[in-house]
């Protein structure tokens, strides 16, 4: 449950900072002064926060080794094989369709930008 939620933590803020970024690449250069600030002070954060989440990715990484090394005990070299498969099929597929969600949003606000620039 620890690793679905900072792998969304995760994705969700890298999301987030890729579209502040592309706010601000997007940003004209007669844009207000006040606008490119609070979009760099939003960068800011993302990217402190980005890595604050990349520690408890870590954090989390060493809790699930002490537990695989403790259900190695328990179970049999085939359950403990599906086991393994399992966390880091789980943890693959939630990072994918995190990321195809964000691909999605990123290439509708595109998509809005484009039809008002037109």
């Amino acid at each position: 449950g620890d690793l679905d939620k900072v792998v969304n933590l995760f994705l969700s803020l890298s999301g987030r900072l890729a579209r502040v970024e592309t706010a601000l690449g997007s940003l004209g250069p007669h844009a207000p002064a006040e606008d490119k600030r609070a979009l760099r002070e939003k960068q800011r954060l993302l990217v402190a926060q980005l890595e604050d989440a990349k520690e408890l990715k870590e954090h989390v990484g060493r809790r699930e080794e002490a537990v695989g090394a403790m259900v190695a005990r328990y179970l049999p070299a085939e359950q403990l094989q599906d086991y393994q498969h399992f966390v880091k099929m789980k943890s693959a597929l939630i990072a994918e369709q995190r990321e195809l969600e964000e691909k999605i949003k990123l290439g509708q606000e595109q998509l809005r930008c484009l039809r008002e620039s037109l």
